[in-house]
């Protein structure tokens, strides 16, 4: 048998549960997951390597219309990740079909590659005839390779989807080596963790004014320093984050270092700080910044 290698994209619209199924498929714990849109912001990739072939995945932010610079830029790196060798369009199949899902669609049309289409949180579903009735609305739009139910959550068919993909995987060498998982540098994935428990204690406008930017990283073989901030766009978002006597920070920097220990293997020391930096969204300097691959050099 002939060694297999690719790239999958994984497309979709907000909070279609996109960074969730990346997670499943590589059976740990990559992007962060939070119930709200567009919480992932930038390509992830994730490696999955398995023993005649290697898979990797690309999550990419939702397909959305751009309003912030942000968001246009969100939208660059989903239209620069769709060329790939398969694409996966995750459908949230507990909502009705509306005309977003079909514009989003037409970046699928574009990519020329293999589609699978992939209906995800099926557990939801209380009728499953409403199921079939979605395939077939998808299915007189694309022609797509195959249709597959599955819940990203529950890890409910999710096999039946990874050996759809590796059957469509053209036959190569690996891409990279055995051991390796993701483009994305350790100290982004810390800042992602602790924006994700942000996401997660926080309501209303704060979940999407806020970006965190690691300042300090002090890595040694039995302790790992972090310096943390996190911005907002207003001081009343400010005030919500450190909540009342500091706990509401408090809360958020533990949860967050209880993870990056489990990640990095050692104890780490967390230190937390919140800034206000009016309408970062629209700042290009402050985007590339926090932008990972200024991490890396890229």
């Amino acid at each position: 048998m002939k060694y297999r290698a690719g790239f999958v994209s994984i497309l979709g619209r907000p909070n279609a549960g996109k960074s969730t199924l990346l997670n499943a498929l590589l059976g740990t714990k990559l992007a962060i997951v939070a119930p709200r849109p567009q919480t992932t912001r930038t390509a992830i990739q994730g490696v999955l390597t398995l023993p005649g072939a290697q898979i990797v995945f690309v999550d990419t932010p939702g397909i959305h219309e751009s309003s912030t610079l942000l968001n246009k830029r969100m939208m660059d790196q989903v239209r620069a990740s769709s060329e790939a060798d398969v694409v996966l369009f995750l459908v949230d199949a507990s909502v009705h079909f509306r005309k977003e899902d079909a514009e989003a669609l037409d970046l699928v049309k574009k990519t020329g590659a293999p589609a699978i289409a992939v209906f995800n949180k099926v557990d939801k579903l209380r009728e499953k005839p409403k199921l079939l009735e979605l395939i077939e609305q998808y299915r007189a739009l694309h022609d797509f390779a195959i249709y597959v139910p599955i819940s990203a959550l529950k890890g409910e068919g999710v096999d039946v989807l990874r050996k759809e993909i590796l059957a469509r995987m053209p036959q190569g060498p690996a891409l990279y080596p055995k051991d390796h998982l993701t483009d994305q540098p350790e100290r982004f994935l810390a800042a992602e963790i602790l924006r994700e428990k942000v996401l997660h204690l926080t309501h209303q406008e704060v979940p999407h004014a806020v970006a965190v930017m690691v300042e300090q990283w002090e890595d040694t073989p039995t302790l790992l320093r972090i310096a943390a901030t996190i911005y907002v766009e207003r001081p009343g978002q400010k005030a919500i984050l450190i909540g009342a006597g500091g706990a509401s920070l408090k809360k958020i920097g533990t949860l967050a270092r209880r993870e990056i220990e489990l990640r990095a293997g050692k104890k780490v020391f967390l230190q937390t700080f919140v800034k206000v930096r009016p309408n970062w969204r629209q700042d290009p300097e402050f985007l590339a910044a926090t932008d990972w691959r200024g991490m890396v050099g890229q």
